[in-house]
């Protein structure tokens, strides 16, 4: 398996810290590489933004339409025909990519997995699995995937890991609740969960960016 291709941006020269951030269904790695620069980071604190391109696959929830996706969708119903192997193989594509940053000098603790919609799924299903410590999880307009299997299969140095979630009040790709139950999950198997909503569909706002930015200063400080 080939290391999936991706747009990078660096807030400076000499990055310390990682953000691997997958984008959503039927988008590619350049939807929120403009976003860097919003997040309004301290600028000393360097950061390797990496935002991989996902691979192309008919989606049957959009009749079999071949389009950049992490994993099929069967249903609107998220908790239906969840399609295990697709999960699980973008989630080996992207421990190569952590492994990647790892072999370039980043600590696995430096590096921050984060993720929008089917992005955010996969951060979340390979981020509470992966055997060492991470620096983050950040869940955008997301939900937990293969929910039931993750007390049985999550790692034990990540049982601590700052996450954060946030999602839009009027989401109709992946409603609120879908986020809410995931979050209430989460907390009870012990995670602790920064959640955020805003009034919103299935997007991202200012105040959101706002947000992201101040955590991801909070759990990257040097």
């Amino acid at each position: 398996m080939s290391l999936l291709p991706a747009e990078t941006v660096q807030t400076n020269p000499s990055p310390t810290a990682s953000v691997i951030w997958l984008h959503g269904l039927g988008a590619d790695g350049h939807d929120f590489a403009p976003i860097v620069p919003q997040l309004e980071l301290p600028v000393d604190l360097g950061i390797r933004f990496i935002f991989p391109h996902a691979p192309v696959k008919p989606v049957t929830i959009n009749n079999g339409y071949v389009m950049p996706a992490w994993y099929d969708v069967v249903s609107i119903d998220l908790r239906q025909g969840q399609d295990r192997e697709g999960i699980v193989e973008s989630q080996q594509q992207l421990v190569q990519l952590i492994d990647n940053e790892i072999a370039n000098g980043i600590s696995a603790e430096r590096i921050v997995l984060a993720g929008f919609s089917q992005g955010g799924a996969i951060a979340l299903y390979t981020g509470l699995r992966f055997p060492q410590r991470l620096g983050g999880i950040m869940a955008l307009s997301t939900y937990v995937p293969l929910a039931k299997s993750t007390e049985a299969e999550r790692s034990d140095a990540n049982r601590d890991i700052p996450i954060m979630m946030a999602h839009g009040e009027y989401d109709q790709t992946i409603p609120m609740q879908a986020g809410v139950e995931s979050k209430e999950l989460l907390g009870q198997l012990g995670y602790t969960v920064s959640w955020h909503s805003y009034p919103m569909e299935h997007s991202v706002c200012g105040e959101e960016v706002e947000d992201i930015g101040a955590w991801l200063s909070q759990v990257l400080q040097p």
